[in-house]
């Protein structure tokens, strides 16, 4: 695995990043298919680079996440394996800010996320890219781009990958109404659709039962879901539809 930020050094081509940019540009700006901007973000990942796949999710301050478009059922399934256990590229390219370059998922992963690891189908995926959703400080959330053979990026490529996470950077900032801090807003967040309501429900049952903060109660939750080999998202359905109480996951 490796951790890199692209730099533009003296001897870069010009005329091939002018280029890059302008393909960018026009990718997220073609609105004849009436899509929206995050929907074609994703996209132009897919169209620009040699991946095979993208979704986008932003986080608030408080912690709170979301998952705002998935390219296909194997992006999902990242997003949705990463949100469960509470770690994976996505998580580490938020928490550092910094783009995570993983090229061989079966080798590498293993390591660094040994139980996303374990989740993860090497048929399915070979490498992921996950990059920051950042301005400044700010941290906004991460892009996560796979393809299913193994293999880096080219330095060209990841400096395409961050061009399309600034742009739609700026236009989640642009939406969400920030403050002066940068950071999404809370209330803004909590009205997007989305697959992660009945998990955001279950938090505040388990909140209100044991009369503990929301980053414990969403602990409790993964917890239960690991040990009993079951996704965050099914476990969360199960306690809000009153099939599971809260005391069992206590256990």
């Amino acid at each position: 695995m490796r951790k890199a930020v692209a730099q533009v050094t003296a001897g870069d081509d010009v005329a091939e990043s002018l280029r890059l940019v302008s393909a960018v540009l026009a990718a997220l700006r073609d609105n004849d298919d009436g899509l929206p901007p995050i929907v074609r973000v994703c996209r132009a990942c897919v169209a620009l680079l040699p991946v095979d796949g993208a979704a986008i999710s932003i986080i608030a301050s408080s912690g709170h996440r979301q998952s705002l478009y998935a390219s296909d059922a194997v992006a999902a399934h990242l997003e949705t394996v990463q949100f469960s256990l509470g770690e994976g590229p996505c998580f580490e390219a938020f928490d550092t800010g910094e783009p995570v370059l993983v090229p061989d998922l079966a080798q590498d992963a293993a390591v660094a996320w040994p139980v996303f690891a374990a989740q993860m189908n090497p048929a399915d995926v070979g490498a992921i890219f996950a990059i920051p959703l950042r301005r400044g400080t700010a941290r906004v959330g991460a892009i996560d781009m796979y393809r299913r053979t193994p293999g880096w990026l080219l330095d060209a490529e990841l400096s395409t990958a961050l061009k399309i996470a600034d742009i739609a950077t700026s236009a989640l900032l642009t939406a969400s109404n920030t403050g002066a801090d940068g950071e999404i807003d809370e209330m803004w967040l909590t009205t997007l659709p989305g697959d992660r309501a009945v998990v955001h429900q279950a938090t505040g049952i388990v909140i209100a039962e044991f009369g503990i903060p929301a980053e414990q109660a969403l602990a409790r939750l993964r917890g239960y879901a690991f040990v009993t080999d079951r996704l965050l998202d099914e476990v969360a359905g199960d306690l809000v539809a009153k099939r599971l109480h809260p005391r069992v996951i206590d256990r």
